[in-house]
């Protein structure tokens, strides 16, 4: 099973929805300048569509990398405001080590537009129904999976 971080962070109207999503992304690049910045700042327009729409209030924006998986919750209306369920803490890792993707949770309504939208500036943000779950959420803990085994002789000195 793979390891995996959660942040909540403060939506409409404690932040307007694009700010939202580059709060996301200042907690995904570390705050550093890049290649991921760029990319991630070239769809704020549609990521704050699904934000604003509040697609990511119980689907989590999910952030996959070479790492542990990222889930990116926000809160709304009051919950934004008072803000004691926020966590939007750094994280202990680089969220985009190596081959990381995004997956925005979206409206079915809006998913076909939203898609396309995103693929027009990245192949690593994508989007899918909010019901649905993350392509190849069980592809870390079948095909990366490493077993563990108790040594109890180094363990005890003998």
């Amino acid at each position: 099973m793979s390891t995996v971080a959660s942040r909540t962070f403060r939506s409409t109207p404690g932040r307007d929805a694009a700010q939202t999503w580059i709060a996301i992304v200042d907690l995904l690049t570390q705050g550093k300048s890049g290649d991921a910045r760029t990319e991630l700042l070239a769809v704020v327009g549609t990521a704050a569509s699904v934000i604003a729409d509040q697609a990511p209030k119980d689907a989590a924006i999910t952030v996959t990398c070479d790492g542990p998986r990222t889930r990116i919750y926000c809160l709304y209306d009051e919950d934004a405001i008072e803000g004691s369920d926020a966590n939007e803490d750094p994280l202990g890792f680089e969220p985009l080590k190596g081959d990381w993707r995004i997956s925005l949770p979206c409206l079915a309504d809006d998913l076909v537009w939203v898609q396309s939208a995103l693929k027009q500036h990245s192949t690593r943000i994508t989007a899918r129904d909010l019901d649905a779950t993350v392509p190849g959420a069980n592809e870390s803990a079948t095909t990366k999976s490493q077993t563990l085994v108790f040594d109890s002789k180094g363990f005890l000195g003998s």
